[in-house]
């Protein structure tokens, strides 16, 4: 099971998560248990770490590691009262650790890949042991693991590592004895390279860990505890009347995660693909609600679209030239300069003339991605680069419509029923997922449109 930011929030929250542990541990249920960070906290360590290299001073400290110190104990002693003492005791150590680190990139005017992984995992190193202290209280044995002690080996790189194969030997042996006997607590989020050197997993890494843990220890199910009751047939925000889907398969969940759905990380995935373990997503603040629950292949219903993804944080652009047709290699040439400015491209289409390249970035990698493109039109590569960012990107999934004649006709004929316009299509090989960009205007009504046009706000005929 793992329990994200927000269901660690505070005292109440941790009562709330050792209300579900202490339930499944005494119906007999072995459980490991993956911790996030509360929720801010992370992106507060990323912040000063970043900013104290050219800071002009080194008074930002002191109130941060003070704050961390407060919003802790402060939960440590509603959570689990008997343990402040020791609990706490461990909890000072580690901030003493971490305004040490702090002081030294200050000091050093310089933020390694490496130095930061060590800062960015302490809002795990600082809630985990709470978690642990609360089951405690409860009179369950538990102990406090962070991710390289729990087994967790990965590659080298820093921000962004994926655990290596013999992580599951690792696990198995590090975890597994105490199932049963105890629930150990597991810091998300981290692991180490086979020289001990602390890695974080990147963007969604508790999800990660929990499905690395899971594997390795052959759970036959892993558990991601959220805020939500379930992973959603749209963003609720866009669409009111968006329903909680029960059943997914990896692959549509993968597809719906690649497009920026806030669900489970396309990696996260993977370690239970794997394994062919079963994942649920539920809420900590409504455990009955039976939540979604992802398998290899999803339920067979009656819905060829599953769910839609909407994102408007993005950006077109449109690479043309014709000295681009018939010349092998341009897109190679494209994709490895962006690549090298670490661009990272969300859709691509390419017309069959060859004269035309249209890519769709994330908002914040355009500035990164024009002047990479820029150097391919001194070397006369491409003749011209332009961009808009008056776009947004709608993602149509479903793995029923490999095969299914007429949905992509279904889609435009109601898009264009509604007058909006499409300006560019793409779709996988996979046949799981059509995608579109429309301006940023007719995003929200495309969306709706298409919501209604599939039914997804009815509950289908399972």
């Amino acid at each position: 099971m793992k329990f994200g930011g927000t269901s660690v929030a505070d005292a109440q929250c941790i009562q709330r998560v050792v209300d579900i542990l202490e339930k499944h541990h005494k119906a007999g249920d072995e459980l490991a248990v993956v911790v996030s960070a509360k929720r801010g906290v992370t992106d507060q360590l990323i912040g000063i770490a970043t900013a104290l290299p050219t800071a002009k001073d080194d008074t930002a400290i002191a109130p941060l590691i003070q704050a961390l110190s407060r919003r802790h104990i402060t939960t440590l002693e509603g959570a689990a009262p008997d343990y402040v003492g020791e609990v706490g005791a461990e909890m000072e150590e580690q901030l003493i650790r971490l305004q040490n680190i702090l002081f030294a990139i200050y000091h050093l005017r310089e933020l390694t890949p490496r130095s930061k992984d060590y800062v960015i995992s302490f809002g795990e190193r600082l809630l985990a042991p709470i978690l642990s202290a609360a089951i405690r209280q409860r009179g369950i044995a538990s102990t406090v693991m962070d991710g390289c002690e729990a087994g967790i080996l990965t590659t080298p790189q820093h921000g962004e590592s994926t655990s290596l194969p013999e992580s599951d030997e690792r696990i198995k042996r590090r975890v597994g004895p105490l199932l049963g006997k105890e629930i150990p607590v597991i810091m998300g989020f981290m692991g180490c390279t086979r020289d001990g050197v602390l890695t974080t997993l990147g963007r969604s890494g508790s999800d990660y860990s929990a499905s690395i843990i899971g594997a390795g220890i052959d759970a036959d199910e892993i558990w991601i505890w959220t805020d939500v009751d379930g992973i959603m047939t749209c963003d609720p925000r866009v669409i009111n009347d968006a329903r909680v889907m029960p059943s997914l398969s990896y692959l549509e969940v993968m597809e719906l995660s690649y497009f920026g759905a806030k669900v489970m990380h396309p990696r996260s995935i993977e370690p239970a693909m794997r394994k062919n373990i079963l994942v649920r997503v539920k809420n900590t603040f409504n455990p009955s609600h039976p939540g979604t629950v992802i398998v290899r292949n999803g339920k067979r219903d009656n819905r060829v679209v599953k769910a839609l993804t909407y994102i408007d944080k993005v950006a077109a652009i449109n690479i043309n030239g014709a000295q681009m047709i018939g010349r092998p290699g341009v897109a190679k040439a494209i994709f490895t300069i962006l690549a090298d400015h670490e661009v990272n491209v969300m859709m691509i289409s390419q017309g069959s003339s060859e004269a035309n390249i249209s890519l769709i970035v994330d908002e914040s990698h355009l500035s990164a991605a024009v002047k990479a493109l820029s150097e391919l039109m001194k070397q006369g590569v491409v003749r011209e680069v332009s961009h808009n960012h008056d776009v947004c990107a709608v993602a149509v999934v479903g793995a029923g419509m490999a095969g299914a004649p007429g949905t992509g006709g279904r889609i435009f004929t109601a898009l264009g029923h509604a007058e909006v316009n499409v300006m560019m299509i793409s779709q996988g090989s996979s046949e799981a997922n059509i995608s579109f960009v429309v301006s940023q205007s007719d995003g929200p009504r495309a969306v709706r449109v298409l919501h209604d046009e599939f039914r997804l706000s009815e509950e289908s005929d399972e």
